[in-house]
């Protein structure tokens, strides 16, 4: 099992950037498909990007295409999200998730274990 926990939210104005992190706690961190998920107020939680066990391979939602970039250290248990361009409707709890079952793949939120989230906010 791997514990979760993200840092990096907050608020930022439209066209804005900020980048989340996400320590996970283990020896195994890169034996997890890693992935960003997200929820705004009263919708369903959706797949924002996902990153191989290895990192070399990265997966993206079209919404974040060319903005958002996904990246991991698996020297120091840590994936990251770096978000560009920052739109209104990117406001959302932004979830950090593992997947132990697949080395690589998008597997939108087919995940196992997630973090507690983190709030990022852009004002317009």
């Amino acid at each position: 099992q791997v514990q979760l926990v993200e840092s990096g939210g907050g608020l930022v104005q439209a066209g804005g950037s900020l980048r989340l992190s996400c320590a996970a706690s283990g020896r195994t961190f890169s034996s997890y498909l890693m992935g960003w998920l997200r929820q705004a107020p009263g919708k369903e939680r959706e797949f924002v990007a996902g990153i191989s066990r290895s990192g070399s391979s990265t997966y993206y939602a079209d919404s974040v295409k060319g903005r958002f970039t996904i990246s991991r250290d698996n020297a120091k248990n840590t994936v990251y999200l770096q978000m560009n361009s920052l739109k209104s409707e990117d406001t959302a709890v932004y979830y950090c998730a593992a997947n132990p079952r697949y080395a690589l793949g998008d597997y939108g939120t087919n995940y196992d274990y997630w973090g507690q989230g983190t709030q990022v906010t852009v004002s317009s």
